[in-house]
């Protein structure tokens, strides 16, 4: 009998266990394990081998997949506290088309190691005959590191838009594993105003977590949105994000270096960044304040705006490339603008392309673009053509 076939029946016995958890409406299949009889042609009862598997549910022991079967995520699947996720490189793991309640998560205490390489990325994409955006949830990552919509210092934790999963806490250096070399395709959605998923939604992860070489390609919702936390992200590829490229919020301060953001018509914002969660409050007293190196936002001719910086959000740009833009940076709120003058927020190397207008400042703060940007013209963007290639999709 063939490998798979124990492998299967230990997963059956073992890695589709469930626990008592808090997150409503998730449902364990019974049929998660699809049989397809291939090789059977002798008439001697062989139990037929595995070839496709269906996931969801909440899993509390690791799980290893194979890369000899065919897997299929047709709800919420869970890596709970404990539990590892492992994908080995060059695997293609595909999502029913049906919408957010589809998705991945990776609970606090748990982790997922998606480690691909530029040959053999690993792609989470849509099962649809014609796949499109929003066909899927996406990948949702929980961690133990500080957000400030609760107190600085305590290990109080928040809960996610979708499936109430908790994040946050006093862990600055957790670690959710590694997602290197991974591509997200046809992701996110909306619940409704105050509830949706993303290509990538990174909540409260901390700076022991990898992320890096990472595309996520026509969503539609945001491309990649960081709920406070630590993490440092690098090599990140937005392509066709219906809504925002990237986004940052509740006291995000990790780094993101070398980002490419592709625009399609009529897409929000390329960057949408608060300081704090105007939904609730800034119980820590900090606001987001992430470093980030290395840009290039290509727009698509229209009428929109690359950057908005809001809630008080704070900022360290540097080397960033502006294409096609009516607006690169919009400054909102009070808070904002005090970031300038106190030089929390600002912009070094930084070349503009067909952009009407550099800097609107609707902060109410008395500062001039000079004051702004440094070394207008200087900037270079980031090196897609050489670490994007062979692993990204979509680039002009």
């Amino acid at each position: 009998m063939k490998n798979n076939l124990l492998l299967l029946c230990i997963a059956a016995g073992l890695f589709w266990s469930c626990e008592s958890d808090d997150t409503a409406e998730i449902i364990i299949n019974d049929n998660s394990v699809v049989n397809n009889t291939t090789n059977n042609t002798t008439g001697g009862g062989e139990t037929p081998e595995v070839t496709s598997v269906n996931l969801s549910g909440v899993f509390t022991e690791n799980i290893t997949l194979d890369p000899s079967i065919e897997y299929i995520v047709t709800g919420p699947v869970l890596i709970a506290n404990g539990a590892t996720l492992t994908i080995p490189a060059g695997m293609t793991i595909k999502a029913q088309p049906v919408g957010v309640n589809a998705y991945i998560a990776i609970q606090q205490g748990g982790r997922i190691i998606a480690d691909g390489s530029a040959s053999e990325p690993i792609v989470f994409t849509s099962n649809a005959a014609s796949p499109a955006s929003g066909d899927w949830g996406g990948i949702v990552l929980c961690g133990r590191a500080p957000i400030n919509s609760t107190p600085d210092g305590s290990d109080d934790t928040a809960t996610s838009e979708v499936g109430s999963l908790s994040y946050g806490g006093n862990n600055p250096t957790d670690n959710s594993g590694i997602l290197e070399y991974v591509r997200i395709e046809y992701a996110g959605g909306a619940i409704d105003g105050n509830a949706e998923l993303n290509g990538l939604s990174v909540y409260g992860v901390g700076s022991a977590t990898t992320i890096d070489y990472v595309q996520v390609y026509e969503g539609s919702d945001d491309g990649f949105e960081f709920f406070g936390g630590t993490v440092s992200a690098s090599h990140l590829v937005v392509v066709n994000s219906e809504d925002d490229s990237i986004d940052w919020t509740e006291g995000f301060v990790g780094t993101l270096t070398d980002v490419y953001v592709q625009h399609g018509t009529a897409h929000d914002k390329a960057f949408e960044c608060d300081g704090f969660n105007t939904d609730f409050s800034n119980e820590g007293g900090y606001f987001s304040k992430p470093t980030v190196t290395n840009v290039t936002i290509v727009g698509a001719n229209d009428a929109s705006e690359a950057i908005r910086l809001r809630a008080g959000t704070q900022g360290i740009f540097t080397n960033m490339v502006f294409n096609d833009f009516d607006e690169a940076f919009d400054l909102d709120d009070a808070d904002t603008g005090a970031g300038v003058l106190s030089g929390d927020l600002n912009v070094t190397d930084v070349t503009f392309n067909n952009v009407t207008t550099k800097l609107k400042n609707d902060t109410g703060a008395a500062f001039t673009e000079a004051e702004f940007i440094f070394g207008d013209g200087n900037g270079t963007g980031t090196d897609i053509a050489t670490w994007g290639a062979g692993w990204t999709v979509g680039i002009n």
